[in-house]
């Protein structure tokens, strides 16, 4: 690496909730992360060369430094709102509520196959309070198979014709795969969840820039397959974030606006225990993208080997506490797969990031 290839990189820390975020701001020692309610009072500043990787911290209040030294554009990103993603306001948790219409997913592999039992299951997370109903015909679980595309849309299109006629408005088809894409679209998906952030399939960039609709660009390093045989990074979060940049910028050029963007990290898509805590641990690097960020770590393998390899449907304590860590790093989007228990910690996160400390 060159000295002219150094990569810069920004992580908010610091972070302020309620009040104290609020008053901060106002006083300059702060500043809103991803348009608020958080707030971060201290700036890491990543530079990669090839003599390794350089720290800095600088504190927010020190105005001048972290202009010289990051930029008014990338200050922008971190700091702006983000802007609603269908009709959804990203300055507060949303959830994704996982349909699986698959015989081998991870958790409820089998539970949805048949379209009465999954349109049932998508009204109740609706009315449970999912703001978007994710539905999936191929499995993406460690290990798992290619589907035929054709036996992907035969599953998943009539789910979402029905969901759609009984109501639904946001819907999102979790595939790979153009074909499946361009079916659920028309069957009136209105969005698009890629676990390869359209890359698996050559024709799916054109799919979701002809479509207009917002589209998740997710990390994964290999194939569901053989993902976990070994997975391998010099610095996962580094790592992660140039992948996305690569794919948000391969989305530009097809003509896929930023402003439709999601970005999400992957968990347990080709990591080990220790990639998904750092991961968990730096999600504010994220930010620096000006998109919104969904985290997907419900029921995943590491809280169970966290736990004495509990099993899939005894995971719910774990999945709350790394969506904890999400919510304390500006994480606007969580899919989960317990969509009540969400919602309450949702609505009892967002009190507490409202409230004032009374004394």
């Amino acid at each position: 690496m060159s000295a002219s290839a150094d990569k810069i990189y920004f992580r908010p820390f610091g972070i302020l909730r309620g009040q104290d975020a609020a008053q901060a701001v106002e006083s300059e020692f702060a500043l809103p992360l991803a348009g608020g309610p958080l707030a971060f009072t201290m700036l890491e500043i990543l530079r990669l060369n090839r003599d390794g990787l350089h720290r800095r911290v600088v504190r927010v209040s020190d105005r001048g430094s972290m202009s010289r030294l990051m930029g008014d554009e990338a200050l922008v990103a971190l700091t702006r709102g983000r802007p609603d993603i269908g009709g959804l306001k990203m300055n507060q948790c949303h959830i994704i509520g996982v349909l699986n219409v698959t015989p081998d997913s991870f958790s409820d592999g089998g539970q949805f196959t048949d379209v009465e039992t999954a349109v049932a299951e998508g009204l109740k997370m609706v009315r449970e309070g999912a703001s978007i109903i994710d539905v999936g015909g191929e499995s993406t679980r460690p290990g798992a198979e290619p589907v035929d595309v054709g036996v992907e849309i035969e599953r998943v299109m009539p789910v979402i014709e029905a969901l759609k006629a009984q109501g639904i408005d946001q819907i999102s088809i979790d595939s790979r795969n153009a074909a499946v894409m361009s079916a659920a679209i028309s069957a009136g998906a209105t969005m698009i969840n890629d676990v390869s952030a359209l890359s698996h399939d050559p024709k799916s960039l054109q799919v979701a820039a002809d479509s207009g609709l917002p589209v998740v660009l997710m990390h994964a390093q290999g194939e569901p397959r053989s993902m976990q045989n070994a997975p391998s990074y010099e610095n996962v979060a580094l790592e992660v974030f140039d992948y996305l940049q690569a794919r948000i910028e391969a989305c530009e050029q097809a003509g896929i606006v930023r402003e439709k963007i999601i970005v999400d990290p992957g968990i347990g898509f080709g990591k080990t225990l220790e990639h998904n805590l750092a991961l968990l641990n730096g999600l504010t690097l994220l930010h620096g993208f000006g998109c919104p960020v969904l985290l997907g770590a419900s029921r995943k393998s590491f809280i169970g080997r966290l736990d004495g390899d509990a099993e899939v449907n005894k995971r719910l304590p774990g999945s709350l506490a790394a969506a904890a860590a999400g919510r304390q790093q500006a994480i606007q989007m969580f899919r989960v797969h317990d969509v009540p228990e969400m919602r309450q910690f949702c609505a009892v996160s967002e009190a507490i990031d409202r409230s004032a400390p009374k004394f």
